[in-house]
């Protein structure tokens, strides 16, 4: 069964080819980055940029000051180390990294493209508490939904 897999993770890439090239693949970590702001919410800016099949989602605030950014592809989520004042978790989260600050405001979606949510949470020190959880719940369907940013 895994041979198939690995055959349908190589046919997605490939077939991907032409949305991938649609996609930005440079400016990962600037603040106004040339890319489409792909934000749920009115105080943040979302950026998506693709490489390699490997989705990179940076968030930053409203004043384009980069929070922090992941990167995604079959389900799995890495945290990239960029970004001030945050911090991203991924579940689940370890109990040592929870931020001792409480919330000051209620969590709020900032980005959702069928393969992660991400979520962001002001905390009373002023700091901002990011939380990437992936949407892909079948291995096999992750690794064939690697795809260019949503439009």
């Amino acid at each position: 069964m895994s041979k198939l897999l690995q055959i349908l993770a190589i046919a997605s890439v490939l077939l991907s080819g032409a949305a991938l090239a649609d996609s930005p693949t440079s400016g990962l970590g600037q603040a106004w980055p040339n890319a489409t702001d792909h934000s749920l919410s009115p105080r943040y800016h979302v950026f998506v940029f693709v490489k390699d099949g490997v989705r990179f989602v940076q968030i930053n605030d409203a004043v384009g000051q980069v929070r922090g950014a992941v990167a995604t592809a079959g389900g799995q989520i890495l945290v990239l180390p960029i970004g001030t004042g945050a911090q991203v978790l991924t579940p689940p989260p370890p109990a040592a990294n929870t931020p001792a600050a409480t919330p000051a405001a209620s969590t709020e979606p900032v980005y959702q493209d069928g393969q992660v949510t991400i979520t962001a949470q002001p905390q009373s020190n002023g700091t901002l508490l990011l939380r990437a959880m992936s949407d892909c719940k079948d291995p096999a369907e992750c690794n064939t939904k690697v795809t260019a940013a949503p439009n």
